[in-house]
This record gives C-alpha cells, structure tokens and sequence, in this order.
C-alpha cells in the first residue's frame, strides 16, 4: 500500500493547501414534540472531506474524487490527515499523469 498527501491550491492565496480534520462532525435532532438529547461524533470519511474543500480551492473537487477512485481511495489517517492509497507505484504514477493532464499544477501528490 503506497500513502500520499494531496495538495491543492487555495483559492485566495494560491498557496498549496491540504484539509485536515481538526475535530470530528457533532451531529444531533431537534424534535418536533420532545427534547432528544442524543449526539454523535463522527468523522468525515476521505471523500467527504475533499468535497467539503469546494470553493476553496482552485479545482473541481468532485471531479478529483472521481479520479482518485480509479486508481485507489481517499482516506483519513488518524483520524486527521487527508491521503490517498493507492496498490502499487504504477497506480500512483498513472493517478499523478491523469490529475497533471486534469489540473496542471493546481493539485499534487506528495508519497508520505
């Protein structure tokens, strides 16, 4: 299994930029006749955590996730970092020369 950050370029500052999970979704109801009081914390998955980065960065976020799962998956290590893992290097080679043909320089690949 081959590990790699991707790194996308901000909208506002161009700077390369890659989404971190900082503190997990608390989710929770409101009801309509009674109090529930049930809460629940659950991290965002890999994919939910790229498309979440729409608008803040310079490529089509969801036209990237489409990409990654032809070659292998996003993923969030540690409950944290965004990486991608994909199978063998020549996955990783053919995944980093379709995201260069899609995005140019706008989105890259940095095997941890």
């Amino acid at each position: 299994m081959i590990r790699a950050k991707l790194w996308f370029r901000c909208a506002a500052m161009h700077d390369p930029v890659t989404p971190v999970l900082v503190k997990p979704a608390l989710i929770g109801w409101d009801a309509k006749k009674r109090d529930v009081e049930l809460t629940i914390e659950r991290a965002f998955k890999g994919d939910e955590l790229v498309l979440r980065m729409q608008g803040w960065v310079t490529v089509d976020v969801k036209k990237v996730t489409e990409i990654v799962k032809r070659y292998g998956f996003l993923k969030v290590l540690d409950e944290r970092d965004l990486v991608v893992e994909v199978e063998t290097e020549k996955d990783l080679e053919a995944l980093n020369r379709e995201l260069l043909k899609n995005f140019g320089d706008q989105l890259d690949l940095e095997t941890i």
